[in-house]
């Protein structure tokens, strides 16, 4: 335990460029410097934390710790890695009455400008990946148009369900990934218990309990943002957006201050829950909205992966399972694309500047292979020098 909770303390630290990235460094870390597994079977667990809704890169590096040391490899691979991009986002959230000013405002316009070309690279990535041929290209264009002339965030889900279901019929040239049980300390049985656990909270998140708390109304969004978002990472921005903005929790501009500002930190996107979570109505909640929204948007997805594992041959050796898996995908990368349009898009570029910076930005980004800190500081210190010489 204590040598899982050291590796992924560093990579917590370290592990900056998102989801993605992530996958690299763990790949780096486990599979060529300290060969805790094999290649094969560490393209097995990411197959699983690939299929899975929740944070992919999460449940792969809570996967590891389990296959490695158990349930408290699993909880300290989980808290080491998330911890230090969830403390930043919490001080930075503790911080916003003092951002207050010029100067503290174009900083967080900057950071929505961050966000705009953060997630035209990722949709830009995920499309490369995710929507190879014309069907799937043509079920992403269906989705994104779809989902914003509906503008409704249960449409989201029953996009989702419907390229589920039409995957086996139009993803034909997906085939099976085989895979394998690996050696845990419980068997299916234990598994099921979990998935079950994993299911009736999700039906409790489901149920609109408007007679709740604000607190216990928040920990039921976020585990259902946590439960029904495919792709992790950047996917989550749509269903994060309506779970906290759309009911008046949070405004949109503090809501996308905070998103780029995830963009400058390693480790989990998801961690933005806790920056939500600290100042969501007027910040009455602080760490304890904090911690609540962080555990609750997590839950789900690692309850779901721990529950899989003994299951995982069986599935991952289907055909009709992969070819649902692709389905999903493209259908997600239309909804990352609908976001970047709204609510990204039209919060953050308000001119020509505004426009120039986006698009450097993503430049640097996606062709120059900055990193995503450098993108944070050059779209800040653009939008502080424009405030501070308008007429540039």
């Amino acid at each position: 335990m204590t040598e899982v909770a050291a590796v992924f303390l560093k990579l917590g630290v370290s592990s900056f460029g998102g989801p993605i990235a992530h996958l690299g460094y763990f790949h780096r870390e486990f599979i060529q410097r300290r060969r805790w597994l094999d290649e094969e079977h560490y393209g097995q667990l990411l197959a699983l934390c690939q299929f899975l809704p929740g944070p992919a890169s999460s449940q792969l590096g809570f996967a590891l710790g389990l296959v490695r040391a158990g349930w408290l490899g699993a909880v300290a691979a989980f808290v080491a890695f998330t911890l230090p991009s969830a403390l930043f986002l919490l001080a930075l959230a503790a911080a916003g009455a003092y951002l207050d000013n010029l100067w503290g405002r174009a900083a967080i316009h900057g950071l929505k400008l961050v966000a705009v070309a953060v997630v035209a690279h990722a949709v830009l990535t995920m499309a490369r990946t995710l929507t190879p041929d014309r069907t799937r290209i043509f079920m992403a264009m269906a989705a994104a148009i779809f989902i914003l002339l509906a503008g409704n965030a249960w449409i989201q889900l029953v996009l989702v369900a419907g390229g589920a279901a039409l995957g086996p019929w139009l993803c034909r040239t997906v085939t099976a990934r085989s895979g394998e049980s690996f050696a845990l300390a419980y068997g299916r049985r234990g598994g099921a218990l979990l998935l079950s656990l994993s299911g009736v909270l999700l039906a409790i998140a489901l149920v609109p309990w408007s007679g709740a708390s604000p607190l216990a109304q928040a920990a039921c969004a976020f585990y259902r943002t946590g439960a029904l978002v495919f792709g992790g990472g950047h996917v989550v921005l749509p269903l994060l957006q309506q779970a906290v903005v759309a009911p008046g929790w949070l405004d949109n501009d503090t809501f996308l201050a905070g998103y780029g500002a995830a963009q400058a930190v390693p480790g989990p996107m998801f961690s933005l829950s806790a920056f939500l979570g600290a100042r969501m109505h007027d910040g009455q909640y602080g760490v304890l909205g904090a911690a609540t929204s962080l555990l609750a948007i997590f839950l789900p997805g690692l309850l779901l992966v721990a529950g899989a594992l003994p299951f995982w041959r069986a599935l991952g050796a289907r055909k009709e399972a992969s070819r649902m898996m692709a389905g999903v995908n493209a259908v997600v990368v239309g909804l990352l694309a609908a976001a970047l349009y709204d609510p990204v898009w039209i919060s953050a570029v308000r001119d020509v500047k505004d426009f120039a910076i986006a698009l450097a930005a993503f430049v640097l980004l996606a062709f120059a292979r900055g990193s995503a800190l450098a993108v944070v500081i050059f779209c800040v210190s653009a939008s502080i020098l424009l405030a501070a010489y308008p007429r540039l």
